[in-house]
């Protein structure tokens, strides 16, 4: 004969317990709606969403709002290019031409300026830490309430000179030079 719940108090009011909260958490679920599954795309997949006409000769374009996921465009043209709102992510932009170009807004983080042509580039408002501008040319470049590491704000500002050709304001004052 089988044991019953009289055969062992202590387990009984347990057991009974336990099926209580099943029994109430499946009700719950078939009266909860339940809606979808929400995920973080990977920065690795919302490269695929980015842009991806990488050709040498970009100068003029508008590049607005762009993704740049560790993007190879070393040596590129983009001269005059409207990047405003465009984010770099590891990009590397050494020895390219962004003189005039519209970097208003633009999140650069972890990218390569090195030896860029920035003259008469506007980088207002934009976050550029861990980036590097090693060599880079910066004549006339308006930094105006950028984001920049200290030790990166210094190096410029130690060849910081010009005014930018739009918004007249000195390359030095737009870095907060001393």
């Amino acid at each position: 004969m089988p044991p019953s719940f009289q055969s062992f108090p202590a387990i009984g009011p347990r057991i009974a317990a336990l099926l209580g909260t099943l029994l109430a958490l499946v009700v719950l679920w078939a009266v909860i709606p339940v809606g979808p599954a929400l995920a973080i795309t990977a920065p690795e997949l919302r490269a695929q969403r980015s842009f991806q006409d990488l050709e040498p000769d970009l100068r003029g374009r508008n590049l607005q709002q762009q993704e740049f996921l560790k993007a190879a465009m070393e040596g590129f043209d983009l001269r005059d290019a409207d990047l405003r709102g465009a984010v770099f992510n590891s990009t590397n932009l050494r020895q390219a031409d962004l003189r005039g170009a519209d970097l208003e807004d633009v999140v650069a983080f972890a990218t390569r300026f090195d030896g860029a042509d920035l003259r008469g580039a506007q980088f207002r408002n934009a976050m550029l830490m861990q980036s590097r501008f090693r060599d880079a040319q910066i004549e006339g470049a308006d930094f105006s309430d950028a984001v920049l590491d200290l030790p990166e704000q210094k190096a410029l500002c130690a060849r910081a000179t010009g005014r930018h050709p739009v918004t007249g304001v000195a390359t030095s004052e737009s870095l907060g030079c001393r």
